[in-house]
């Protein structure tokens, strides 16, 4: 098809007529283009990827890519995918056609990301960068599955980066206790770090939480949904897992507390989030407990790891736990394992007691008859 000048202007535009996935007959304009050049080549680009040919750009594609998986995606995870496209992906890669970006383009491409500072003037982080290189390895893998690209040239060129494990931090009961107190000049403030200590929920599970979520009667709290602040808009989601859907049921005292907490309102009406509060403000709260208080400073959700190290320290299973907190009990033994008591040195005392005949020792029977 041809293009057109402006002559009001003296920019140029494009028209293309299509064919769409119904093969009805469908008609596209684009305009505001500088030269004549950039609009033609805009439209070959685009019937590039009507036709799902692997020629057209990285850049071409990722438009593609993202009309594909951005409607099965939450929000706030296409937006991450979409700023690491944006950022760190389509200005080093986008204009090269899909189909011919080696494994050495990836290395090279790593190399230039590696060299990179991150806001805070440091490198950017192992954890950051596999990432990025996670999301390049994603857009290749969809072209490879959907539009018949040959080969991943991220995956061949191998990741970068790895995944940091991050210090578990978490406080004790009476940590927690001392931070409380300090909490207590500010009602809406205690109220929410009593739901996050003693629930261990999420900061957005908290957050999005509504009279109607709460049973009184039963002692419960419906977690069904998860808050996020996007772009400035307020946006309820689903839960981060399939599993985070849960009913939590509150100590009695939490309850009268939280029916406490519902008081304060005079209008507040059955749907209407209860802590209208930003996770900004959190952790502005939690900063001043933690000066007030002297306990040490741990993230916002360090309180669910508190949560679940008190739960353990109680003596309650894995699988107990994970129900109430909406993980896998996979994932509260992989990830807690060293807050569970051992029990190795006592299987070992008893396996020999069976091979041997001889006695138990006194500590084992002890933590045996526990």
């Amino acid at each position: 098809m041809p293009v057109y000048k402006n002559e009001k202007n003296g920019t140029w535009y494009a028209m293309v007529r299509y064919q769409d996935w119904k093969g009805e007959r469908r008609q596209k304009c684009q305009r505001g283009f500088a030269t004549k050049r950039e609009a033609q080549d805009w439209e070959r680009q685009f019937q590039l990827q009507k036709k799902a040919d692997i020629d057209m750009t990285l850049e071409s594609f990722c438009e593609l890519y993202e009309a594909d998986t951005r409607p099965r995606l939450k929000e706030n995870t296409w937006l991450t995918k979409e700023s690491i496209i944006r950022k760190k992906i389509l200005p080093y890669l986008g204009k090269r056609k899909l189909s011919e970006i080696t494994a050495k383009d990836v290395i090279d491409w790593q190399n230039e990301i590696r060299s990179q500072m991150g806001k805070t003037g440091k490198p950017v982080s192992p954890t950051y960068l596999k990432t990025i290189h996670a999301q390049l390895s994603s857009i290749f893998n969809h072209a490879i599955r959907y539009y018949d690209l040959n080969m991943n040239p991220a995956k061949k060129a191998g990741t970068m980066g790895m995944e940091e494990t991050k210090e578990m931090l978490f406080w004790t009961k009476e940590e927690y206790l001392k931070f409380a107190e300090e909490m207590m000049d500010k009602p809406l403030s205690y109220y929410a770090f009593e739901m996050l200590y003693w629930c261990g929920i999420r900061e957005g599970e908290l957050l999005a939480l509504t009279p109607a979520d709460f049973n009184f009667e039963n002692q419960t709290v419906v977690i069904n949904k998860s808050y996020q602040r996007l772009k400035g808009r307020d946006v309820i989601t689903t839960p981060k897992t399939k599993k985070s859907n849960r009913i939590v049921k509150m100590p009695q005292f939490l309850s009268d507390e939280m029916q406490d907490c519902l008081n304060l309102y005079y209008s507040l009406k059955p749907d209407d989030r209860l802590f209208q509060v930003t996770k900004h403000y959190l952790s502005h709260e939690m900063d001043r407990g933690c000066r007030a208080s002297g306990v040490k400073r741990i993230r916002i959700h360090d309180l669910r790891h508190s949560h679940v190290s008190l739960l353990i320290d109680m003596g309650f299973t894995a699988l107990a736990i994970s129900d109430r907190v909406g993980h896998e009990s996979e994932k509260i033994t992989y990830r807690y394992a060293h807050l569970f008591p051992s029990k190795q040195a006592e299987l070992a005392e008893r396996l020999n007691f069976e091979r041997t005949g001889g006695e138990i020792g006194e500590e084992m029977e002890k933590g045996g008859n526990e």
